[in-house]
């Protein structure tokens, strides 16, 4: 998927939102889990109550790892059932460099066929490269994270005063653009998320943080909004886990569009619609 593709899909959902597929066998509603793939089962309503609200879908490979083989499948079956035209972005945040780099690259965009992979930058461009050979295919660099204790690491600042995740993403614009490359900037990073739109102005911000954390869905977008909206609000939990009724998909499906249409009413405000 390409960046014109994204900014399309945004336009005719009028929406911005990744829903973030967190499918914990615990938590999902009870009459699901005596069928024979609960979690593709839970996945699969989600998808199809929400397909039209939604530009993405993040599914967190943790929650897949730890079922094991079974896990790893239910994964494979929920990205197949996913639209074409949706952005499928791997929760995986992979970070390592030569070959292993290269499988992992292999594995998340030919085996499981994802367009986009979080990764951790922190062992240089050598652990981003692999993935860029893949033709609209996307990185997405942890930039400023949403866990508080974060700060200790993404604000340490070097002799030049200049904080670790400004170098990291003026770094990577010397092997990137805004056709591959996105950065995770959390919602409560209000602060901080103008300095990023003067380093990356065109690029797409991943934001986490909005629903459950509690961050502001209004305050984070008129703060970092672009010309070609450049922004993707995850929401998980409040959105997945908001019923857990024999018909949960249907306060899914409001729970989603309570989210698009405040996104609606954002973008209209900025002008891109």
């Amino acid at each position: 998927m390409n960046f014109s593709d994204i900014v399309n899909q945004i336009k005719n959902k009028k929406s911005y939102l990744c829903i973030g597929l967190d499918s914990d066998i615990e938590k999902i509603p009870n009459h699901l889990k005596k069928l024979e793939d609960p979690i593709f089962e839970f996945n699969k309503r989600i998808i199809d109550a929400t397909k039209d609200l939604a530009i993405a879908y993040k599914p967190n490979l943790a929650f897949y790892e730890s079922q094991g083989i079974n896990g790893l499948a239910s994964l494979k079956k929920t990205l197949k059932y996913i639209p074409n035209n949706i952005l499928k972005i791997a929760d995986a945040k992979r970070g390592d460099i030569g070959n292993t780099s290269k499988m992992y690259a292999k594995s998340f965009f030919e085996t499981y066929n994802f367009d986009a992979i979080t990764l951790s930058p922190y062992m240089g461009k050598d652990s981003s490269l692999p993935y860029l050979n893949y033709d609209n295919k996307w990185i997405i660099l942890l930039a400023l994270t949403s866990n508080n204790s974060s700060i200790d690491i993404q604000h340490f600042k070097n002799n030049n005063d200049k904080k670790l995740y400004h170098h990291i993403i003026e770094d990577s614009l010397n092997w990137s653009n805004k056709e591959n490359t996105m950065y995770v900037v959390g919602a409560n990073r209000v602060s901080e998320i103008q300095d990023i739109r003067k380093i990356v102005p065109n690029n797409f911000l991943l934001i986490p943080g909005v629903g459950t954390q509690g961050n502001d869905l209004k305050e984070i977008s008129l703060n970092s909004i672009n010309d070609n909206c450049g922004i993707i609000v995850n929401v998980s939990r409040d959105i997945i886990y908001s019923d857990s009724s024999t018909s949960f998909e249907w306060k899914v499906r409001n729970k989603a569009l309570e989210y698009q249409n405040q996104m609606k009413s954002i973008l209209n405000k900025k002008g891109f619609l």
